[in-house]
């Protein structure tokens, strides 16, 4: 379990780098675009923005990775340190300061990680659902992901935000379930058994269409509201998923039920508290100042080459 929990972080650093990237590409972009084509259009033609895509293809891979060693109930609540980390970056890229509220949501987000894993002790179920499982499990998400892409339609901005991330949320779990299987069926039968079956387009559609939501959402309403939403969503339905269709086990010894409860509650607390910071929103003395106007300076620091190798 070391390994995957190692994994996990190492995808959670690479997500909260992508979220700056992507996030800083798309302060340009007008907000009345929404959920659109022309919000992907004007996202590919920014360096930053494509940079970040990079970046989260790479978080795929640890966290696929991770999958392979581990439980969903296991490696989906670790990427939840994406915003420690996210806290982290902005500390160093941006010189900003730590406060009463970075350092106690990041306090709750450990130890509700710790409690639960302590408490709950998940252990591996199945590797490959059955056919029935993921017939019902599909058709699940696909309601679920489009009723909430429908709430997002109206309302105010930040109700937007958080239906449109809870949507995207869900394709990311149900990703995350996906890359699970692929890599049992790579262990099992290599790459011809791989795409002899439905998991790698399952796999491609389901990430495209969560990044396009995702994107709906960044824009859609405050940042706080959207990571809010992603962070905390995506790591309860996989939890789900891992329980339901993959048989994975949760050992309760006498009274720890009571502990996993209330860790998981200091957990999406904890979230809630760092991703409403105004360090993880970028929100200073005049708004989104130190998030405004630094896509030239990130792209640029992403690809200028070291002084050192100069000498």
């Amino acid at each position: 379990m070391a390994v995957a929990i190692l994994l996990a972080a190492g995808a959670a650093f690479c997500s909260a780098l992508a979220v700056v990237f992507q996030r800083v590409a798309l302060e340009s972009a007008p907000s009345a675009q929404g959920l659109s084509p022309r919000l992907m259009a004007h996202a590919v033609r920014k360096r930053g923005w494509l940079i970040g895509l990079c970046l989260m293809l790479g978080t795929f891979a640890l966290q696929t990775t991770a999958l392979r060693f581990g439980q969903l109930s296991v490696v989906q609540p670790v990427l939840t340190t994406e915003l420690i980390f996210l806290v982290l970056i902005l500390v160093i890229g941006f010189r900003r300061t730590v406060g009463w509220r970075e350092v106690a949501g990041i306090a709750a987000i450990i130890a509700g990680l710790a409690g639960f894993f302590r408490s709950a002790a998940p252990a591996a179920g199945t590797s490959q659902p059955t056919s029935t499982a993921w017939v019902v499990l599909s058709a699940i998400v696909v309601v679920a992901a489009l009723g909430l892409i429908a709430l997002g339609r109206a309302g105010p901005r930040w109700w937007r935000a958080v239906a449109l991330a809870a949507s995207a949320a869900t394709l990311f779990a149900y990703n995350a379930a996906l890359a699970k299987t692929l890599t049992a069926l790579l262990r099992d039968g290599g790459l011809p058994r791989v795409f002899e079956s439905f998991d790698p387009y399952l796999i491609a559609a389901s990430g495209a269409a969560g990044l396009v939501v995702l994107q709906g959402a960044l824009v859609a309403g405050p940042i706080t509201a959207s990571r809010t939403a992603n962070v905390v969503v995506n790591p309860l339905v996989s939890i789900v998923i891992g329980i339901t269709a993959f048989g994975e086990r949760l050992h309760f010894a006498a009274g720890s039920i009571t502990l996993a409860v209330v860790s998981i509650a200091i957990l999406c607390a904890g979230i809630a508290v760092l991703a409403r910071s105004p360090l993880v929103t970028g929100a200073g003395p005049g708004g989104d100042e130190y998030l405004a106007n630094s896509e030239t300076k990130l792209a640029a620091s992403a690809v200028r080459p070291d002084p050192k190798l100069r000498r």
